[in-house]
């Protein structure tokens, strides 16, 4: 707490969003956004119509280096083995079947772990996002305290790991803007504009951050949670640009629009982190393991196809499990498209998002979708 009241973000007792507070409540009509969650056909779209396509991945698979020093395995949501100039980063592990606090209830997954925990082999170091149920998994962690892994949490965080198992030394727990070592790793806690909370009630005692982190030749980027902020330009300019970036684009809502980023948006921060134009490789994360928003199942990935197209951009859309390298050819196939009931029409590219006229005020949302 002390390292906690001490910290530049930490005002009237809470954490604060970079630019300006954000609602970390549902806006709008509660009758409406019942509707949503309640419609009959928009409830069939949102979970795939077979068995998602999982690439079990292999002791094979992990065993043989990296031929361009960097390879990314999205195992779903938003969990990712970054295998970054021979060494290991986990980021955001979730091997649970529900992102809950119970294990009777709560979002359970729609496709099963590509692989066990067990598993994986060695990680040189475990970054954690945030403290929600979806980032932050009590079985995972536990697991993996029986290794000798570092962890990289925000401030607050390793109060959490600590009472799982996770000894204070393996421990690296950093504010916006600090960084730590490991190996040849340097990891730096960056921005993002979300919120924390394990529970009812919100303390916002703990911080939630964006991670970069560099080796000696390549450089990625995990969003965690986040809404579209202007920060992320001043991100890339003193850490990117990035050979490739993990970027929330899933669970995304009109009904909360300062806190997530829907796909047009996860575009335009990958933009900003690179400078300002097409760069790297974006991998669209937090999408297709957990139903949590009204959106359809597939729907992130559907505008992410057409929002990246539009300016260019390079995007990999791999199977869970399925490892790949960014410097390398591209999983590119639309695998999810014979899952999926009919989409809704999406928004053009080129004018307002829903997010956008929701802080704007012109979302009728009740009508507009």
């Amino acid at each position: 707490m002390a390292r906690i009241r001490r910290s530049p973000h930490f005002a009237n007792g809470v954490f604060q969003n970079p630019g300006g507070p954000a609602r970390t409540r549902p806006s709008g009509s509660g009758r409406d956004m019942a509707k949503q969650f309640l419609d009959k056909d928009a409830r069939s779209r949102r979970a795939p119509k077979g068995a998602i396509p999982v690439h079990p991945t292999t002791l094979a698979d992990l065993a043989r280096l990296p031929a361009t020093g960097l390879r990314l395995t999205w195992m779903g949501h938003s969990s990712v083995l970054a295998e970054i100039d021979g060494q290991r980063v986990l980021f955001d592990p979730v091997w649970g079947e529900r992102c809950s606090p119970f294990p009777f209830a709560g979002p359970r997954r729609l496709h099963p772990v590509p692989l066990p925990l067990a598993a994986l082999g060695p990680v040189d170091v475990v970054v954690i996002s945030h403290d929600h149920y979806d980032h932050l998994d009590m079985p995972t962690i536990k697991e993996l305290a029986g290794t000798d892994t570092v962890f990289a949490v925000p401030l607050g965080v390793g109060a959490h790991l600590e009472r799982w198992g996770v000894s204070a030394d393996r421990l690296r727990e950093l504010d916006w803007q600090e960084s730590t070592r490991v190996g040849g790793l340097t990891l730096t806690a960056t921005p993002a504009r979300h919120f924390c909370g394990r529970g009812l009630r919100n303390t916002q005692h703990t911080l939630w951050a964006s991670w970069a982190v560099a080796g000696e030749r390549h450089r990625i980027y995990h969003s965690g949670d986040t809404g579209y902020f202007e920060g992320f330009r001043d991100i890339g300019a003193a850490h990117g640009p990035f050979d490739a970036t993990m970027i929330q684009v899933g669970a995304y809502s009109e009904f909360w629009p300062d806190i997530h980023m829907t796909p047009e948006e996860g575009v335009r921060s990958h933009l900003d982190l690179q400078g300002g134009g097409p760069g790297g490789v974006l991998l669209p994360i937090h999408w297709g393991t957990f139903n949590l928003a009204p959106h359809a199942w597939a729907e992130p990935a559907e505008w992410m196809t057409d929002a990246a197209g539009e300016v260019g951009q390079a995007v990999a859309f791999p199977r869970p499990g399925a490892p790949f390298e960014p410097g390398g050819e591209l999983p590119d196939e639309p695998w999810w498209r014979p899952l999926v009931r009919p989409l809704p029409r999406a928004w053009s590219t080129g004018g307002p998002s829903p997010s956008e006229k929701a802080r704007s005020g012109d979302l009728d949302l009740a009508g507009d979708r």
